[in-house]
């Protein structure tokens, strides 16, 4: 292990923490000053915790660093499990007289059963029956909720991930070449608890919602079929029920290289900056959201309607619209044939 990993000057951006912790894959990186003194911890929890407070990426870890942060000499080591559990903490770094981390232990090197997220039940709707223009050919012989990603389809990745997290019952919302989704469904060796709701005219993506008025009595998810969240599906569904909104939307923090120079100037046209293929980071729509019964009224009736739309009436009507974010690495986009070739690779599985 290189410690450095896991190691953040205290004037790094949000942004790029997210990045570093996305690449160490342990939810946490601490914070140490100029001469490698720790001055506290930053979880993902509490980036997220940030972001939903102000919006604002280009906040430093000093603002939101930990600083009661538990940490043990070396003259201590052999008692880091036990303080983590008592602590119920993942991680303790190990410094010397100086607060310089000299190593860091992780619950997970003493083997410790794996932290199990609370399970829920939660009724889970998926988006199936647009025509997936952007994948085709492909999708002009298989409706895109069967494009296969390695040796399941991605419809099955997202029900699998739902699954685990305790939701059973599925509501597919279908149209363009349902019949091959309700056979492919019905014949499989897995069986699973799916109701298909036929959506007769292509209605946008917010339309088909509205078939379901009546339907559901609380909250439930809503999920297009091209995409997959790996995160903790129960803390999204907390969040939502104790924030009070109609609908939560999942979001990620996007990176993004501009393919250009970027021109800054004066009111009289005098350049006063140029930045060659600046990187851009912003918070973008997932695709997965948490909604309430009442949002499907809201749907025009009989009308193609966007479902990003409804939430913007809302927010104009007054409603509470929230945001749950999540890192990039979190977030998998099989919309277009690049990012569909990413995600097979990144679920270790080749068609």
């Amino acid at each position: 292990m290189n410690i450095n990993d896991y190691i953040i000057p205290e004037n790094m951006p949000l942004v790029e923490i997210m990045k570093r912790i996305d690449a160490n894959a342990k939810g946490i990186v601490y914070v140490c000053d100029s001469k490698g003194v720790l001055l506290g911890a930053v979880t993902d929890g509490d980036i997220r915790r940030s972001i939903i407070r102000n919006g604002r990426l280009d906040e430093k870890a000093s603002s939101v660093l930990n600083t009661n942060t538990i940490t043990l000499r070396k003259s201590e080591i052999n008692s880091a499990e036990a303080v983590m559990n008592e602590n119920v903490i993942r991680s303790v770094p190990i410094v010397d007289e100086n607060r310089r981390i000299i190593d860091i232990k992780f619950i997970d090197d003493y083997n410790a059963t794996p932290k199990t997220t609370k399970k829920i039940d939660v009724p889970v709707v998926i988006m199936a029956g647009g025509k997936g223009v952007r994948l085709q050919p492909y999708t002009n012989i298989l409706p895109k909720p069967l494009i296969p990603i390695g040796e399941k389809t991605i419809t099955e990745h997202i029900m699998d991930r739902f699954e685990n997290a305790g939701c059973r019952k599925f509501s597919m919302i279908v149209n363009y070449k349902k019949h091959f989704i309700k056979a492919y469904f019905r014949d499989n060796e897995v069986k699973r608890d799916i109701e298909f709701i036929d959506e007769d005219e292509f209605r946008g993506t917010a339309g088909g919602l509205r078939l379901l008025i009546g339907k559901y009595r609380d909250s439930f998810f809503v999920s297009n079929c091209d995409i997959i969240i790996e995160g903790d599906y129960s803390d999204i569904y907390e969040y939502h029920k104790k924030s009070g909104s109609i609908a939560t939307v999942v979001c990620a923090v996007k990176n993004m290289t501009l393919p250009y120079g970027v021109i800054s100037t004066t009111e009289s046209g005098r350049i006063t900056d140029i930045k060659e293929k600046p990187d851009i980071s912003s918070i973008v729509n997932t695709g997965l959201y948490v909604l309430e019964p009442e949002f499907l009224e809201r749907i025009p009736d009989g009308e193609v309607s966007q479902i990003t739309d409804v939430f913007q009436n809302c927010i104009n009507d007054g409603l509470r619209v929230g945001m749950y974010p999540v890192s990039e690495d979190s977030w998998m986009d099989m919309g277009q044939f690049d990012e569909l070739k990413k995600m097979t690779e990144r679920l270790g599985e080749f068609t």
